[in-house]
C-alpha cells in the first residue's frame, strides 16, 4: 500500500478533539490573565469591580469549556444534543484557524489537522440525522478522479462515462443510478460553487483533498457538507481515486430510506 493511500485512508477525530481541548485551556488561561493583570487597577476605580469582572470572565470560561464538552459528546455519541448547527459554525469559522495555529506551533502536519477536522465535521453533520430525498443531495467530485488520458470527459455530465472500469467513475455512475443521486464533476472551486448554486441541494457530499475539502466546508456553511478524502497514489490532482464504498455508506446515513429507490422492493 502506498504512502499516499495510508495518509488519507482513515482520518480520525481524536487529533482535532485533543487540539480543541488544548485550545480551550489556552483560551481559559488568556481570559484569566485578562482579568488578573488589570484587576489591581480595577480596585482603584471601585472595590467591587474586580469581582464583577472576574465573574464575567468565569462565565466566559465556563461557556468555552461547556462548548468543548458538548462537541466531544456530540461526536462521541453521534447524536444531536444541543446547538449542533451553532457549534459547527464555531468550529468552522473560529476554532479551526486557532487550532491550525496551535498545531503549527506544536509542529504538527497541517494536512493531519485538516483530516481530523473533516472527520469531526462529518460527525457533527451526521449527528443531525438528516433524512433527505435523493434529489436534495449532491455528490461533488474533482475532475482528477477520471483518468488523465481518458478521451471522454465527464465534466458536466458523469453519465457520458462508457464504464470501462479503469477508474472510479464507473462505480460512481452505478451509485448514482442506485440512489438516483445527482453527481457532478467540477474542475475547480469556482465551478463547484456554481454547481451548488444551480442545484440548490440541502446537503453536499464532496470528494477532494484536505485543503479543498476544508475550504469547501468553510465556504458552504451553513449548507452541511460531508467530506470524503480522495486517494493520491500518483500525487495530487492526477489520476486520483476514492473509496466508492465510503460514499455509499455516507449516503445511507443521510438518505430518506422510504424515498430512496434502492430501498424499494422489486
Amino acid at each position: 500500500m502506498s504512502a499516499a493511500h495510508d495518509k488519507t485512508a482513515a482520518p480520525r477525530k481524536r487529533l482535532f478533539i485533543g487540539l480543541m481541548g488544548l485550545t480551550c485551556l489556552i483560551l481559559v488561561g488568556v481570559i484569566f490573565l485578562a482579568w488578573w493583570i488589570p484587576s489591581k487597577g480595577l480596585a482603584n476605580i471601585h472595590p467591587d469591580l474586580p469581582r464583577y469582572v472576574g465573574m464575567s470572565m468565569a462565565v466566559l470560561s465556563g461557556i468555552a469549556m461547556l462548548g468543548t464538552a458538548l462537541l466531544v459528546l456530540t461526536t462521541a455519541l453521534g447524536k444531536d444534543i444541543f446547538f449542533t448547527r451553532f457549534m459547527r459554525l464555531v468550529v468552522i469559522k473560529f476554532l479551526l484557524p486557532v487550532i491550525e495555529f496551535v498545531g503549527k506551533v506544536l509542529g504538527l502536519d497541517r494536512d493531519r489537522i485538516r483530516q481530523s477536522f473533516i472527520a469531526m465535521n462529518n460527525s457533527l453533520v451526521i449527528s443531525q440525522q438528516y433524512r433527505l430525498k435523493p434529489d436534495r443531495i449532491l455528490v461533488l467530485l474533482p475532475h482528477c478522479i477520471q483518468l488523465f488520458d481518458c478521451e471522454i470527459k465527464v465534466t458536466g455530465d458523469i453519465n457520458k462515462c462508457v464504464e470501462c472500469g479503469r477508474c472510479n467513475i464507473k462505480g460512481l455512475v452505478e451509485l448514482g443510478r442506485k440512489y438516483h443521486i445527482d453527481i457532478s464533476v467540477a474542475t475547480g472551486g469556482t465551478l463547484a460553487r456554481k454547481v451548488i448554486v444551480e442545484k440548490r441541494p440541502k446537503l453536499v457530499l464532496a470528494v477532494a483533498c484536505e485543503r479543498d475539502l476544508t475550504s469547501g466546508i468553510k465556504d458552504c456553511y451553513p449548507l452541511p457538507v460531508i467530506g470524503i478524502l480522495n486517494e493520491r497514489p500518483f500525487g495530487p490532482c492526477f489520476n486520483t481515486m476514492v473509496n466508492v464504498g465510503a460514499i455509499d455508506e455516507a449516503l445511507q446515513q443521510v438518505l430518506d430510506v422510504h424515498s430512496s429507490p434502492a430501498s424499494e422492493s422489486p
